[in-house]
């Protein structure tokens, strides 16, 4: 296929933006969890892959659609989220400042435990093998490009809840205690600001978010226990382009992330798809260490 027919097609434009807001929805979680606390949840893509199957179960057992049973995912996804804060990491957060870095090892490696476990006790429940479903399938065309309902409604579904979630984030009085904390934690702790309930709030709605990706991923495509690991290197890089915090920038970072996969893929092998990912996550880091946006803000 000529190189301009590629770069000109509508059908790889309307994939790139599903991509992109499933890793832009990906992102958000991790972003609220390091950018509140400096942990390094390399568990969240497993969180995505559960709620893969809990999209599969609620269909294909009691036969409930996928859009109904998000809510009620991200909604269990935030309780798991609450529970595991209070239980276990708010303890690395009574850490002294002064072994922040320390924390964050630590954090890194009770997220990796985590992450394993996940995965082994998913392949024993639902044992190793790929899981698909067939749900909102059917053709609708726009001129030339071919679009599937469900993957309509994922991008309706995920650009919807990141745009929310920028909104209460620079509109309302908690999403701006968790932006105070982002930015300036000691400063924040000082003039008031509960610090304890931005950091669960921040896990609960970190899990639900990637919960609900999970849901909307299960209908467009097979995944299995080890399906999550690729959605945490996507927000990592989402997270790097973007900036800590700036929940506008990611979304914009995460589109860029879907244009180069769907177009790299396109231009090149579908068994490239790691390579790319893998590829842009080096550059991130090489090219962009503080986000796209580090000198915009700094000059502010």
């Amino acid at each position: 296929m000529p190189v301009f027919d590629v770069l000109s097609s509508g059908q790889l434009l309307f994939a790139a933006l599903v991509t992109g807001s499933l890793y832009a929805l990906v992102a958000l979680g991790l972003n609220l969890v390091y950018g509140t606390m400096r942990m390094l949840n390399v568990a969240h893509g497993d969180l995505v892959m559960l709620g893969a199957y809990a999209g599969y179960w609620a269909f294909s057992i009691a036969g409930i659609s996928p859009l109904v049973a998000a809510p009620v995912v991200a909604g269990l996804g935030a309780l798991l989220g609450y529970a595991l804060y209070k239980g276990l990491f708010r303890r690395l957060l009574a850490v002294a400042p002064a072994d922040a870095g320390r924390m964050e090892g630590n954090s890194l490696l009770l997220f990796f435990g985590l992450s394993i476990i996940l995965q082994n006790a998913a392949a024993m429940l639902f044992t190793p093998n790929n899981r698909a479903y067939q749900y909102l399938d059917e053709v609708w065309r726009v001129g030339n490009v071919a679009m599937t309902g469900n993957r309509i409604a994922a991008l309706v579904v995920a650009g919807a809840t990141c745009i929310g979630v920028a909104l209460f984030l620079g509109r309302s009085m908690a999403g701006l205690a968790m932006r105070s904390v982002i930015e300036r934690r000691e400063a924040a702790y000082i003039v008031g600001v509960d610090v304890d309930r931005v950091q669960w709030s921040s896990f609960a709605l970190g899990f639900a978010s990637a919960a609900l990706a999970g849901v909307l991923m299960s209908m467009l495509e097979q995944f299995s226990p080890f399906s999550g690991f690729p959605f945490t290197i996507a927000g990592f890089i989402v997270i790097i382009l973007g900036g800590l915090g700036n929940v506008m920038a990611g979304l914009v970072a995460a589109l860029l992330l879907g244009v180069i996969e769907t177009y790299g893929v396109a231009l090149t092998s579908a068994n490239l798809r790691s390579v790319l990912l893998y590829g842009c996550f080096v550059g991130a880091l090489l090219l962009f260490p503080n986000g796209l946006l580090a000198r915009r803000s700094t000059r502010k």
